[in-house]
């Protein structure tokens, strides 16, 4: 009776109906397959489940992925739009009141008009993200140019992969980050993995590095910590931040000298081969060591070991690539797989280890200030015309190329720049240099942001617009290896939140540009005109359809058309995109970084991740286990060098640059150089290491310099440690 009776409440008790949505997780460039469990009575994400079926990771997910469904519902979400009335509260909470969505388009497309009207068109800018899909890249390289008909848009990936995008340029006349598919890692012989603490930063990864070496192959990691990576390393090449460009050097010197360079693979299929071989003779494994402080015999054997491969792989990430010499550390690095014809081929080749989700796609269509979709230059008039033909606009019409990210900061502080449209990125944490970027917003006459969250970038904005999460839209992007990749909606949008495309539409109508924007009237449609406008670039989509994605769990582009299943292997017939139809080998001399240590400042600060978050936290500390597992920065120091200072585990000291200062409990830990202080980048307000880091640029990729600048540490009195805590 009993058990009759506890039947009867479990059959009475609700149990929600349940679909599984077929998607991807929103962070990093992984993409990784997962299901969105959704209860359909109530329309709304409960849970998730891997996907075992994406040939990439296998049913991997990272702790992120995992909770990564949690944004979409949370009590934080902007519901409504938001004005603020008192620009006195700029860059706090305060001051902002609910509005309608008329009252908030109608004082945007007011004060955008006065504020062109009295300082002409390039007043106004666009700073964007490439945590959005493709369609929503491609729409907002459009609005800003044929909607605002400014010249100012940039994109955070500025701060993640130009440098890798500059770099490829250079040594291969086109940019993708991958040459060949992510699963051919695990069947390699060899990986040489540089600047890219990948057990934490791309975890769903590492059952194919483990499996090269549980084949019997080799694993080997440059990095000044010795990350969970590095401690399995085979050869661990544990170098001063800021020097790899002299190890790639000494690599490149040892293949040649040692009879590695592939002699036939070179004479065919590349150039600048002598001019390299000539500047690399002087990187020997001494010379080098004194530079790197990696010790020669490290050196020898690395090189050793990557020349007998019979097949290699080089992969990097942004370790070597936010550097004042990013570029050159991708091609120099690239110069080794170009020397010994490893690649172009399965199993060898170039891989970066993509920041962020769309870091590929949003790069390629129209984002960054001289592109524009297909990866087409704006200092092409060819180019240039092919677009004008699906933008419905004059070559005349189209906006000159504009400046990088960092540097639209200095034309706002300059008043070139007064008024701004932030969507999907917070440079109020991301950028370096903060104290400067954080007046220079304050001071804009007018800005916008679009976002879910309310970040620390929307508190200096004048209109808040809320957008949709990933799980609330549909589209596509770009994965690490270049597959395009389609993104499920498995919820309707929160509130009154909309997608990031139909804002442009809607404001793009109050500016009285809706001639170009309003056949756009639903994801699909944005997405046919995106490839469109992409056909016949060096990254064509146009062959990319919905269906076929589908069909073939991802396209790698280029895919011309709709008998083309796209490119997995670039380069396969060694046909290379410059003119001559060559690879470069790049001949690269060292130069130091832009800020080396001295007696004042003597130490090295870098910075990157940690597992539990995303770049700069805006979503992921929010989400209750991930804020619990790492709810705060900390600064980890060598043992001998805490010792030198007298400093203690778990004490809070001063870290300070030039810049800026900041207070950070110490973790003492041997996984780090004695020279070297590492801080996580994930942090807001006080806590943000970006108030120390230096704004210095590469002068081709135009990347910040995050990962070195020169830094101390001073111990605290009594008082202030109180204080601090």
């Amino acid at each position: 009776m009993l058990k009759d009776k506890f039947q009867q409440n479990i059959a009475n008790k609700h149990h929600p109906k349940e679909k599984l949505v077929k998607t991807h997780c929103s962070y990093c460039g992984m993409q990784c397959g997962m299901n969105l469990r959704v209860d359909t009575d109530k329309n709304t994400i409960i849970g998730v489940e891997p996907r075992y079926d994406w040939p990439v990771t296998r049913g991997k997910m990272c702790p992120k992925g995992v909770t990564a469904y949690q944004q979409t519902n949370h009590q934080d979400r902007l519901l409504k739009p938001l004005i603020r009335d008192d620009a006195s509260k700029k860059g706090t909470k305060e001051g902002f009141r609910e509005a309608s969505w008329d009252e908030a388009y109608d004082l945007i497309a007011r004060r955008f008009k006065e504020l062109q009207a009295e300082y002409g068109k390039d007043t106004l800018s666009v700073f964007s993200g490439v945590s959005m899909t493709n369609e929503k890249c491609y729409l907002t390289g459009k609005f800003a140019r044929v909607g605002l008909q400014t010249r100012y848009i940039d994109y955070n990936g500025r701060f993640c992969m130009a440098s890798a995008a500059a770099g490829f340029l250079r040594s291969f006349g086109i940019d993708r980050g991958s040459t060949l598919p992510w699963t051919d890692i695990h069947q390699t012989d060899c990986l040489f993995i540089a600047g890219s603490n990948t057990a934490e930063c791309h975890p769903t990864s590492m059952f194919r590095v483990w499996e090269v070496q549980n084949r019997g192959g080799y694993l080997i990691v440059v990095d000044p910590r010795e990350t969970p990576i590095a401690r399995r390393a085979d050869v661990h090449l544990d170098l001063r931040p800021g020097t790899d460009l002299a190890l790639a050097n000494c690599m490149v010197n040892l293949l040649i000298q040692n009879g590695h360079a592939d002699q036939e693979y070179i004479a065919n299929y590349t150039s600048g081969f002598e001019e390299t071989q000539e500047i690399v003779k002087i990187f020997t494994p001494e010379y080098t060591s004194e530079i790197t402080g990696v010790a020669p015999e490290k050196l020898i054997r690395a090189a050793e070991i990557f020349g007998k491969a019979p097949n290699a792989i080089v992969m990097f990430a942004r370790g070597i690539e936010q550097q004042v010499k990013g570029a050159d550390n991708v091609s120099a690095y690239t110069n080794m797989c170009l020397v010994t014809g490893k690649i172009g081929r399965p199993k060898s080749g170039v891989a970066t280890l993509t920041g962020q989700g769309n870091g590929q796609g949003g790069r390629e269509h129209g984002q960054k200030s001289d592109l524009l979709p297909g990866y087409r230059k704006l200092t092409n008039p060819k180019h240039v015309q092919e677009v004008c033909e699906v933008w419905g606009i004059t070559p005349e019409e189209m906006p000159l190329p504009g400046v990088s990210a960092f540097e639209m900061f200095e034309l706002m502080e300059q008043k070139t720049i007064r008024g701004l449209y932030l969507l999907c990125s917070n440079p109020a944490v991301s950028a370096p240099h903060l104290n400067y970027v954080r007046s220079v917003l304050k001071d804009l006459d007018f800005m916008v942001c679009a976002d879910f969250f309310l970040s620390e970038s929307a508190e200096f904005a004048d209109v808040v617009l809320p957008s949709v999460t990933w799980s609330e839209d549909e589209g596509t992007v770009t994965n690490l290896e270049g597959r395009i990749i389609k993104i499920n909606k498995a919820q309707e949008p929160l509130g009154e939140s909309k997608p990031d495309w139909l804002i442009h539409v809607e404001l793009a109508e109050r500016l009285g540009r809706g001639d170009y924007f309003r056949h756009l009237q639903t994801a699909s449609q944005v997405a046919d005109e995106f490839r469109l406008a992409s056909k016949g670039g060096y990254a064509d989509y146009y062959g990319a359809t919905w269906d076929k994605i589908d069909r073939q769990d991802g396209v790698f582009w280029p895919c011309k058309d709709e008998a083309d299943t796209g490119t997995p292997y670039m380069f396969e017939d060694h046909k290379y995109f410059h003119p001559d139809g060559r690879a470069k080998i790049c001949a690269l001399p060292y130069r130091p970084s832009a800020e080396e240590p001295c007696e004042e400042y003597p130490l090295r600060l870098t910075t990157g991740r940690v597992v539990y978050h995303y770049l700069s936290g805006n979503q992921t500390r929010r989400i209750p286990f991930l804020r619990d597992m790492c709810p705060e920065p900390y600064v980890e120091v060598h043992p001998e060098t805490a010792q030198q200072y007298g400093i203690a585990h778990d004490e809070v000291v001063r870290l300070f640059t030039r810049r800026g200062e900041c207070f950070y409990k110490v973790k003492v830990i041997e996984a780090i150089r004695k020279d070297t202080v590492f801080v996580p980048y994930h942090y807001g307000y006080e806590q943000s290491v970006n108030l120390l880091t230096i704004a210095a640029l590469d002068p081709m990729s135009r990347m910040p310099e995050f990962k070195v600048c020169a830094a101390q540490i001073t111990k605290l009195p009594d008082a202030a440690k109180e204080a601090s805590q």
